[in-house]
């Protein structure tokens, strides 16, 4: 939504100081110390224009802005991070220009998305969708491990077409002493995959995936990933809900502590996905795209209000529900942010668990559901996995239940 000023402005008329702080004000996302230090930079690059005969809102771009302090700096002394404390109260003048309707250029040039370069790659790419199934996340997870891969058989004067499975084993041991034992299972996978799609489409006459082997880590070595249901609760009673931060991440970690959200279903999930007339919310699974419908409990409905009142900026042009708590308030992208929100709160709350991934919340829904009573096959279908044998994590972890079924000792 953008302001309607009370007098009509010419198309593209400079925004008052008054104005840029009104703006920046209902945002929530420019402090008092931060405003004063971004209307200096503004004020030096509204000069900058004049001076050059430049239009100030063609400039609000981050090529304009590079080219305003590079001008700024050949002709003062500047400490090492004002370039990007200018760039960043340009971009703040930009989005003021777009709330108030005034139409500015777009801070940067978008890229459109490439497909591989190369047509073994891309014939490999549409193999997964294909063939596979396979989602936009797995493809790009299995081009990057085989562009690794590539690498390393041209570093040793070798193709695809060449390489032996003795290539194979020594690209894996490399890995296996920087990555983690499960990272170089991932990796291998990546290229038992590649194997079957070489043999599958005629371009080798050898299978090598059945003889790629990886670590493997026994599930008793790993950690416990749930979480005891009292530090899920201390866990989100940590979180400060007196900002516009804490509105946002306490929604996020109630949403997957109450329907076991994964960090890919939490960051997809947009306005439009909340239904508020029959309270309820549509999520889809990344890994499968399957779209279902869950109820919007009453204590995740007063959390989302919450934030959507006094957390989320009002003017972010993102349909996305969760965003940035900064400038440019874009979409949360990837499981590092839902782990930086994780961890932060954690440590706050006094945390020491040997996992806190950003999926601790979705093992520790699960472990719960179990201990509670209920069938781990619904919970397994509910959280939707694709494979049954992902049971046995959940029933791993549910420590209560399997008390409850162990065997007495003989005497």
């Amino acid at each position: 939504m953008r302001h309607q000023s009370a007098e009509p402005h010419p198309f593209g008329a400079s925004p008052t100081t008054s104005e840029i702080v009104r703006v920046w004000h209902d945002d929530r996302s420019v402090g008092d110390g931060s405003a004063r230090l971004y209307l200096r930079w503004i004020r030096l690059f509204r000069g900058y224009c004049e001076q050059r005969g430049l239009t100030e809102r063609a400039q609000l771009t981050r090529d304009g802005a590079r080219r305003f302090f590079g001008w700024y700096a050949r002709r003062h002394s500047v400490s090492p991070d004002s370039a990007s404390i200018a760039g960043t109260a340009l971009y703040s003048l930009n989005r003021v220009y777009y709330v108030l309707g005034r139409d500015p250029p777009p801070w940067r040039v978008q890229l459109i998305a490439v497909r591989p370069a190369i047509a073994l790659l891309r014939a490999y790419a549409d193999y997964l969708v294909a063939h596979r199934g396979s989602p936009a996340v797995t493809v790009h997870k299995r081009l990057t491990h085989l562009g690794y891969f590539l690498q390393h058989l041209r570093t040793y004067d070798r193709t695809w077409r060449s390489m032996t499975l003795a290539d194979v084993d020594a690209f894996l041991v490399d890995c296996s002493r920087r990555y983690a034992r499960t990272t170089t299972a991932d990796i291998a996978g990546s290229i038992r995959s590649f194997s079957r799609f070489l043999f599958a489409t005629g371009r080798s006459s050898r299978n090598l995936a059945d003889s790629v082997f990886a670590p493997v880590q026994p599930r008793y070595e790993r950690p416990r990933r749930a979480l005891p249901w009292e530090d899920v609760q201390r866990l989100l009673a940590a979180v400060d809900q007196s900002n516009p931060r804490g509105l946002r991440d306490y929604a996020m970690l109630l949403m997957m502590a109450t329907y076991g959200f994964g960090a890919g279903e939490l960051i997809r999930l947009r306005l439009d996905d909340i239904n508020w007339t029959s309270s309820t919310l549509q999520v889809m699974r990344p890994k499968t795209g399957a779209v279902f419908t869950l109820p919007l409990l009453p204590v995740v409905a007063r959390a989302l209000v919450r934030y959507l009142r006094g957390g989320r900026p009002p003017h972010t042009t993102t349909r996305y529900l969760f965003v940035q708590s900064k400038l440019p308030f874009a979409p949360l992208t990837g499981s590092s942010a839902v782990w930086h929100v994780i961890a932060k709160h954690a440590a706050t709350a006094g945390l020491t668990a040997p996992y806190l991934g950003s999926h601790v919340l979705r093992y520790s829904h699960a472990a719960r559901q179990i201990d509670l009573g209920a069938d781990p096959r619904i919970i397994s279908e509910i959280l939707g996995h694709r494979n049954p044998d992902s049971l046995s994590a959940y029933v791993r972890i549910a420590t209560e239940t399997l008390r409850d079924v162990s065997l007495p000792v003989p005497s």
